[in-house]
């Protein structure tokens, strides 16, 4: 698979874009029903949850992380060649590994906006360059939680991250007084629809006014060669990671490479 170089140039100035038809409606239904397996498993030893109990940030996010090591259909997608080869196409890295997938259900009801941040300030990394792939299950727009993103602003850095329960807002931070707000776009997706973005670029998700879950996968990975910072992560932590050494292993597989 090659994409469209014009798909790699927009990813490059923007830290987003969109890709169509990457997976077939048939994986999709079959991906699609492996989440809503995997949600409603208490029995996972490895994936994490939170739910109402979580209390508010319940309203913001219902999720379960590195559902690929409990479920093989979630294995099949979250290591899919297809996905990760365009990571690695629009990012540039000469390989691409997974640090972890990540089931994302917004729920209806009270649900909350997933406010304005940056991804990799959370990530424990040295190098930037990190992209996640956001794949709806079903048609998303600004009433269930669609996407937006701010164009070029994963040339901003790597800034502090923000509270997603009780948010500061971004663009007051002092470095980011240039960015317009009003230059957000926002991105509704149909079903085999998905998007890319930079860990870096700015980007936000509407609340959920839907009277059902909006349910995504987000797949995060990492070029070949990133080396771990030794900050605590619940995905690292305990996985006998040097600091300052490269990711490796197959708890963090290499998917392809050039």
């Amino acid at each position: 698979m090659q994409l469209p170089q014009s798909k790699i140039d927009f990813y490059q100035t923007n830290g987003f874009v969109q890709i169509d038809n990457l997976l077939t409606p048939a994986e999709l239904d079959e991906l699609s029903g492996a989440i809503d397996e995997v949600m409603l498993d208490s029995t996972a030893e490895v994936a994490l949850q939170t739910d109402k109990a979580g209390g508010n940030y319940y309203k913001v996010l219902n999720q379960r992380v590195n559902t690929w090591r409990d479920h093989g259909v979630m294995a099949k997608f979250s290591l899919n060649e297809k996905i990760a080869r365009a990571a690695m196409e629009l990012s540039g890295a000469s390989g691409i590994r997974l640090f972890h997938d990540h089931a994302l259900w917004k729920m209806p009801g009270d649900s909350k906006p997933t406010p304005w941040h940056q991804d990799f300030p959370y990530w424990p990394m040295h190098e930037p360059g990190a992209l996640s792939a956001w794949i709806p299950m079903h048609d998303v727009d600004e009433d269930n939680g669609c996407m937006m993103f701010v164009p070029g602003t994963q040339n901003k850095g790597k800034l502090t991250g923000i509270d997603l329960v009780n948010p500061q807002d971004i663009f007051a931070f002092e470095e980011n007084k240039d960015i317009n707000r009003n230059t957000a776009v926002k991105v509704p997706l149909k079903k085999g629809q998905m998007t890319f973005h930079n860990g870096l670029t700015f980007h936000y998700a509407h609340a959920n006014k839907s009277s059902q879950p909006r349910r995504v996968l987000a797949l995060i990975f990492f070029p070949d060669g990133t080396r771990f910072n030794g900050k605590p992560h619940v995905i690292t932590d305990g996985k006998g990671l040097v600091a300052d050494q490269p990711f490796k292993g197959g708890l963090f597989p290499l998917i392809v490479k050039r």
